[in-house]
């Protein structure tokens, strides 16, 4: 037994070591093998500098049909159409509509779909309707002008949106008026509808179609427009789709090494970034800093978002003018807590994923129900004020039809609206309790909450009182409901409210707002514009500070307040040599560009070679970006202001000259041009001292004469530009000092002093208006009148004793030579 054994055993040890003899080759073959297929894999990777390419929905239906099957027929499927008999909503059956004394028509011809109303030239004529614009609420008719032989099958020029409009919901036409405008509007209004701001290609085509390239010419004027896709399609909001082919064509085991998906990555979760600014481009009011935005870069390389101003938010940060979500929902707690757009909406069909309480309960379900019964909304199961979104996202309508909701998702604060007149969402849904007659509503046309805002601010005081008293009674039911006051903290609405109506502590207040952790980017940036950083060394140092704030909208703004900051003494420039041209290599495009717009006006001597090669870069990088629009005249003045801050006087000249060329009726380059070419004038002054040759001094003296003829046809010109304006906007203080300036200039001293008077009175506390009324009121000998003003002044900012002291030595001479009389 025992010999049996011992011969047994090695055999048993070498079938054993044979046995993990194999097992190590076969494991080494086997990662030999994955190497060779990773080592393949990766070969299979596309270049680094590969550049994707757009190639339509239909690649993309190939594989992703359910996703395709969601948004056939969504918004963004219906955003703009060809005009035929499947895309037209409007009754073109003869009908007709009267507006301002003007009856139009909408009629059939030849199977094409017309308009009879008043065109640019204000005669009655027939226009094609081309397009379609949208799908519900309503839906737009655009009209093709300026088509030549030249223009492509694929290029589209210029097309105009009709005002004329069509309410799916009634099925009825009716007219959209502007904003804050009822009443007829001139054919040469840029806002009728053959006007500049009805001009799809610079107004609504990059959000309303895939890949838009504008492709205007500024000298011909003629626009040869293009699109990849008419509507907002897949690669509107996962970007190009040519490498995404490839990379799937491949067949590798691995996502390719260097571009991933090839696809902008939308559905991370770390981080929610992605995903809003591929909405936000679209959804947010901003301006272009760089073109060729993709989804999935970096939305502030591209656009700079508008911060919250008096003309469009409520000094709380709830929405006023049409500003499509992103500027409200990153106020939001939300926000910051991680939510996407889609935690909420379906991306494909762009609804919203749940009808009623579902929708916030889904994700607030502690202690279920704890949301969604009396003790927390204090209104009877089911009804509107039970809604989650009725007092939490309020909604404004906008274009007359088109209902918008709040997206800061905020708890309402009648409290605010007692101390600051904002609004809120139980005065809201409580307008019954007012006690305004029904004529009354009809005669100021009170149709919604924003309306009754709007009667209040313009001072209808029975309007006023009447909010005021439902503002005081919801607080105090707010606050009987909720004694604890954590519901009430300090918010940023006090110190953005006392800035805009220049109440007197409105700096320190937005100072102490500053200092707060808690201050959302946007409110931060929205402060920072009503800063000054010559009112005070607190001033000043905020502004620095913010220079350094993560959020870039805090950077671009801190950057935009110190436009035209010079410091006292010997170098004026010093802080903003110090402290802005580090922000010219800034990681954000758009704040290196708002920097260089700043840092332009540090004389070339006061900077080093690096600060100059990388302003020079930034400049070349805000003329890409605002050249984007080189159909508006507000592009080529910025250009215009910039080159003349650097001393390029030639390209200042040619950047006003282009403005006026392309909008006429513009504002600000005429100004510009005359100033520019009055400075000319006086250095050309000091060369001609120095000047031997006759004929060059000839040449010279009749530039000089040719110049000062334009002058005075300029100022004419922006005369009337200036008075148009000041009577659009009798309530902006800018718009009356602009208007006071000019008249200023062109000799009629009384009625300049009224309009810079009134912008004066407007806002009291801002420095400018107060210097320059002071200083006018000197002019024409009103002394007494002058000081008052000066006084005014110091008080707001002390640098200005010298003035109060020349006014009192003149008043004193004055006196004196009354004596001797």
């Amino acid at each position: 037994m025992s010999k049996k054994q011992t011969s047994i055993e090695p055999a048993s040890t070498s079938n054993g070591l044979s046995l993990w003899m194999k097992l190590i080759v076969t494991s080494f073959l086997v990662l030999v093998a994955l190497a060779w297929w990773v080592i393949a894999d990766y070969q299979n990777n596309l270049p680094t500098d590969a550049v994707a390419k757009y190639v339509g929905r239909k690649k993309c239906v190939e594989c992703h049909q359910q996703q395709h099957d969601e948004f056939h027929n969504s918004h963004h499927d219906l955003a703009m159409d060809v005009a035929n008999a499947e895309t037209v909503r409007g009754d073109f059956n003869n009908a007709s509509l009267e507006h301002y004394g003007v009856t139009s028509t909408m009629f059939v011809k030849n199977d094409k779909y017309y308009v009879n109303t008043e065109g640019p030239d204000g005669e009655m004529a027939d226009f094609q309707i081309k397009y379609v614009f949208g799908y519900e609420p309503l839906q737009q008719y655009l009209v093709e002008f300026d088509r030549t032989a030249d223009h492509k099958e694929d290029e589209i020029a210029r097309l105009q949106v009709l005002r004329v409009s069509w309410d799916t919901e009634k099925q009825q036409w009716f007219y959209l008026n502007p904003p804050d405008v009822d009443e007829k509007l001139a054919p040469d209004d840029a806002l009728h509808w053959t006007g500049i701001a009805q001009r799809w290609n610079n107004m609504c085509a990059d959000c309303h179609s895939t890949n838009l390239q504008k492709r205007f010419n500024d000298k011909t004027g003629e626009y040869h427009t293009t699109y990849s896709e008419i509507d907002v399609s897949c690669e509107a909001c996962h970007g190009p789709g040519s490498l995404h082919l490839d990379i799937v064509a491949n067949k590798t085991f691995f996502w390719d090494q260097n571009h991933y998906k090839g696809l902008a990555q939308l559905k991370s979760d770390d981080s929610n970034l992605a995903q809003v600014q591929s909405c936000a481009p679209c959804h947010s009011r901003r301006r272009i800093v760089h073109p060729e935005y993709h989804a999935g870069d970096n939305f502030h390389n591209h656009f700079s978002n508008e911060v919250l101003r008096p003309e469009t938010y409520h000094a709380d940060g709830q929405i006023m003018d049409e500003v499509y979500v992103y500027g409200s929902f990153i106020q939001s707690k939300m926000y910051h807590k991680g939510i996407k757009c889609t935690d909420c909406h379906n991306p494909h069909t762009a609804k919203i994923k749940f009808e009623d309480n579902k929708l916030c309960t889904s994700c607030h379900a502690h202690n279920p129900g704890k949301y969604d019964l009396p003790g927390h909304h204090q209104h009877k199961v089911g009804s509107t004020g039970a809604s989650c979104v009725e007092c939490h996202m309020p909604e404004a309508t906008y274009m007359k039809v088109d209902p918008r909701r709040d997206h800061s998702l905020r708890v309402p604060r009648p409290d605010l609206s007692v101390k600051i007149n904002t609004p809120n969402s139980c005065t809201r849904c409580h307008l019954d309790r007012a006690k305004i007659s029904d004529q009354r509503k009809q005669e100021l046309k009170l149709e919604q909450y924003n309306d009754w805002l709007r009667a209040a601010d313009e001072g209808h005081e029975d309007i006023k009182s009447a909010l005021a008293e439902i503002d005081k009674w919801a607080a105090e039911s707010v606050e009987k409901w909720f004694p604890d006051d954590k519901h009430l903290p300090p918010h940023f609405a006090e110190a953005l409210s006392a800035s805009w109506n220049a109440e007197t502590h409105g700096q320190s207040e937005i100072i102490e707002l500053l200092k707060r952790r808690d201050t959302v980017g946007i409110a931060k940036a929205s402060a920072l514009l009503w800063i000054d950083g010559h009112h005070s060394a607190e001033s000043k140092e905020a502004l620095i500070k913010a220079l350094d704030d993560f959020d870039p909208q805090v950077r671009i703004a801190a950057l935009q307040s110190m436009q035209g900051f010079q410091d006292r003494g010997a170098d004026p420039y010093r802080t903003i040599r110090l402290r802005a041209t580090p922000l010219l290599n800034d990681n954000v495009r758009s704040v290196r560009t708002a920097a260089a717009q700043v840092c332009a006006q540090i004389p070339r001597e006061n900077l080093s070679i690096k600060q100059a090669r990388a302003l020079d870069k930034c400049i070349e990088e805000l003329k890409l970006g605002v050249l984007v629009n080189n159909d508006r005249a507000a592009a080529h003045l910025t250009l215009g202001t910039v080159y003349e801050r650097l001393g390029n006087f030639q390209r200042a000249d040619e950047s006003y000259r282009t403005a006026i060329r392309v909008e006429p009726g513009a504002t600000g380059p005429r100004a510009n041009l005359a100033t520019l070419l009055e400075n000319r004038i006086q250095g050309a002054g000091q060369a001609m001292q120095q000047m031997r040759d006759p004929a060059e001094l000839a040449n010279l003296q009749e530039q000089l004469g040719t110049w000062s003829e334009e002058i005075k046809i300029l100022r004419a010109e922006e005369l009337v530009h200036f008075e148009r304006d000041a009577g659009y906007a009798p309530e902006n203080a800018s718009v009356q000092y602009r208007y006071g300036l000019a008249l200023y200039r062109n000799g009629e001293m009384d009625k300049a002093t009224e309009y810079i008077r009134l912008a004066h009175e407007l806002e009291p506390q801002t420095i400018v208006f107060m210097m320059a009324l002071s200083r006018l009121l000197q002019t024409q000998g009103k002394l007494n009148e002058a000081l008052v003003v000066a006084k005014k002044l110091v008080e707001a900012d002390d640098q200005y004793q010298d003035l109060i002291e020349e006014l009192e030595l003149q008043l004193s001479n004055q006196s004196e030579a009354n004596d001797d009389n």
